[in-house]
């Protein structure tokens, strides 16, 4: 009976394993490709969605993730939205976060040091900007090796091998497509230090060649980090020798018009 006792503790204690293993996969699949709802991350997984649902539950119950209603981008079709699970901060803290407090120390140590106010501000910009200048150095060269079409794609690669598990997506509206970050190591720093987020975004802009537009960070209680990026312009066709000269009034109302409207976004 002891044999029979200890091999069905040593099976429920297995199994219990199991469930550990299968709800760190659900936890970080959810990490790696953001928000996901119940159906997405039984394809993923290989799971059942009851399966993956009753993780889901255990995990809510753990704080790890909560419930959100999905973003709905464009039309919007009958019925409620399908719910998604995010990451809680708890649920982010088991990834690679246990050094948040000792740099917003060090932050804000930086920033008193030079005097506090706008003087405290601008170091800890300073120190932002010196931060990601040596992991922009790294990546200029994945991103400068790729395709003008594919930069993009280059410095997702780039960002995910550093651990911001890291997508692109088509976005919706204006041409372009987004740089998706799925995890921040920094987030809950960059929640009080928000010049982290800036420097960041300007490196990118460095790095494309183009101006980016930070959509939603993971900082302000954002599932994802979004940065817009635009899609490149094509190049201009040379003028024709046949294309009729601008009369001279007309040239000049043209450069009144760029030069009243420059410094404003287009209406």
């Amino acid at each position: 009976m002891k044999y029979v006792g200890g091999a069905a503790q040593g099976a429920a204690e297995e199994q219990t394993t199991g469930e550990r293993r299968t709800r760190n996969r659900v936890a970080r699949s959810i990490l790696d490709h953001g928000p996901s709802t119940a159906a997405d991350l039984a394809e993923r997984l290989g799971l059942t969605q009851a399966a993956v649902r009753r993780h889901l539950d255990a995990l809510a119950a753990d704080n790890v993730v909560e419930a959100r209603d999905q973003r709905v981008y464009g039309h919007r079709g009958r019925g409620r939205p399908a719910k998604v699970f995010a990451l809680t901060d708890c649920g982010r803290d088991a990834f690679d976060q246990a050094y948040d407090v000792l740099a917003a120390d060090a932050l804000r140590w930086i920033a008193e040091s030079a005097g506090g106010g706008q003087d405290g501000q601008a170091a800890v910009s300073a120190f932002a900007r010196a931060r990601v200048a040596a992991q922009a150095e790294r990546y200029r060269a994945i991103v400068d090796a790729a395709a003008p079409e594919d930069r993009t794609r280059a410095l997702a690669r780039a960002l995910s091998a550093d651990g911001y598990a890291a997508t692109t997506r088509s976005a919706p509206g204006p041409a372009g497509e987004q740089l998706c970050q799925h995890h921040c190591p920094v987030a809950h720093t960059a929640e009080q230090f928000p010049e982290l987020c800036e420097a960041e975004a300007e490196v990118f802009s460095r790095l494309l060649g183009t101006h980016v537009q930070r959509l939603a960070t993971i900082a302000h209680g954002d599932g994802v980090c979004t940065t817009f990026v635009p899609q490149a312009p094509q190049p201009a066709e040379p003028d024709g020798d046949d294309r009729p000269a601008a009369h001279p009034a007309q040239t000049q109302t043209t450069d009144q018009a760029s030069a009243s409207t420059s410094g404003r976004n287009p209406a």
